[in-house]
């Protein structure tokens, strides 16, 4: 396992919300992370579509990640700010988010992302994103 995965996976094992999504830790290299949801009714809003929280929670978090594979060790990220667009209903047998590092400064990484949902095979965007993490 590659010491940037080990990590990322190391601070993502903490997140009891992620677990209590079902959420996965798929991929981590420097400034890009993957993260899975398998689809889960529970999670669902009122017309069967993961609920928007649920989709801004995995865009968040690969953001989050995204940054913390630039950081040195030992320091940690909190997101400061970020700007989330629902394009079309999330609804798939599983949803797929990745987020990138644009770019990265000493205090602040502006990272971006995508949501997509998978389903019979085909892969469509469901939110894309633009965050400003801030390292401490």
């Amino acid at each position: 396992m590659n010491p940037i995965f080990e990590r990322v996976l190391h601070s993502f094992n903490q997140q009891t919300f992620m677990q209590t999504l079902g959420a996965q830790l798929t991929g981590a290299e420097e400034g890009r992370v993957t993260i899975e949801l398998p689809f889960s009714e529970a999670l669902c809003q009122q017309q069967g579509f993961l609920h928007a929280g649920v989709v801004a929670t995995l865009a968040d978090n690969v953001c989050g990640y995204a940054a913390l594979t630039k950081t040195p060790d030992g320091a940690d990220v909190v997101t400061a700010e970020f700007k989330i667009n629902f394009v079309r209903p999330a609804i798939g047998e599983r949803l797929v988010a990745t987020g990138f590092v644009e770019t990265m400064g000493k205090r602040l990484c502006v990272c971006r992302g995508e949501v997509r949902a998978i389903s019979q095979g085909q892969s469509k965007v469901v939110a894309l994103v633009q965050a400003t993490v801030a390292v401490v």
